[in-house]
């Protein structure tokens, strides 16, 4: 998910454009995302539109995606729902037939445009279609571990809305990192890869998963509280979708105490993740230490739910 190397970022760059626009608007949430957002825009000069929906950049995110000819409008989080995405979902004049969702450390390859330019063409096709976000860690992609993933990436515009879960206003996070789309209608797959690569390091890479967290702790005690995850949420099937498959898995696990080792146990054993050596040891720890922060935040709101406050008079020194 970090920096590839330089070879493989100048083979994303030099995907030609193709001179017929593909009739799809692309929609970017964006903050402060000047180290990747080129290489995103770079792969998308063959559609109608591309909107960038920023949250006040201040590191040249916004010059880079005008330069490109993108259109780009501000969002400033209230709390609670909807987020960015749905509310550009909601406020953006989409015309277009097809709306697509990616991330500003996501590249389209070649082979995936030749994929939707035959779906969007097609006249008996599917009302949204599952891509494959292939993960990219530490300069290379991760061929073993488990860490790639599927999730809607295409839909026919208005055929989608992301869930709402509970416990969105438990902090600042203004966009939508775990939530799903559901999708009004059938849900056909793309079967080549959106790359999936951050160039902005680790740093930024175990700030972001902090503050995730603290988000998936928000809901995670609600769900506990309630047993839902919320009004409009994918739920929870073995034998249905992706979506629906992984959300049943993590029903399961996640009131198991030692849920951070077999999370570390299925990335670095079960799925392979021991083959690809070091990285596949540092991407599976980390994976597991975010597990234990969700853990940890967990145990921190029930200790101090009771809590009484501080008094003012044992806090005055002399």
């Amino acid at each position: 998910m970090l920096m590839p190397s330089p070879p493989e970022a100048r083979k994303l760059a030099a995907t030609p454009a193709r001179t017929k626009r593909l009739p799809i608007t692309v929609i970017i949430a964006t903050r402060n995302e000047a180290a990747n957002i080129e290489n995103c825009l770079r792969a998308l000069l063959n559609v109608e539109r591309v909107v960038v929906v920023d949250s006040f950049s201040t590191d040249g995110t916004i010059d880079l995606a005008q330069a490109y000819g993108s259109e780009v409008v501000q969002f400033e989080y209230k709390g609670g729902y909807p987020k960015k995405r749905q509310w550009a979902l909601n406020n953006l004049d989409i015309k277009t037939p097809w709306t697509m969702l990616i991330d500003a450390d996501e590249q389209v390859t070649h082979s995936l445009w030749k994929e939707i330019e035959h779906v969007v063409n097609s006249p008996g096709c599917s009302d949204a279609y599952l891509g494959y976000k292939e993960f990219h860690f530490l300069g290379k992609k991760l061929r073993r571990g488990g860490f790639s993933h599927s999730a809607v990436l295409l839909f026919k515009t208005g055929r989608a809305q992301f869930e709402q879960t509970d416990g969105n206003t438990a902090n600042g996070q203004d966009m939508e990192v775990h939530e799903r789309l559901l999708v009004d209608g059938k849900v056909g797959r793309l079967h080549s890869p959106l790359i999936h690569q951050d160039f902005k390091g680790l740093y930024a890479y175990l700030d972001r998963h902090n503050k995730y967290s603290t988000w998936e702790a928000g809901i995670r005690a609600n769900y506990f509280k309630t047993g839902s995850w919320g009004d409009q949420t994918i739920k929870a099937r073995l034998f249905g979708d992706a979506q629906s498959r992984r959300r049943f898995l993590k029903a399961i696990v996640l009131r198991l105490p030692f849920e951070p080792w077999l999370w570390f146990a299925y990335h670095f054993i079960l799925r392979g993740g021991i083959f690809e050596g070091r990285r596949g040891y540092i991407a599976a720890s980390l994976r597991k230490a975010y597990i234990e922060q969700i853990h940890a935040k967990l145990y921190e709101q029930r200790v101090t739910e009771h809590q009484p406050l501080p008094s003012a008079s044992k806090n005055l020194t002399t």
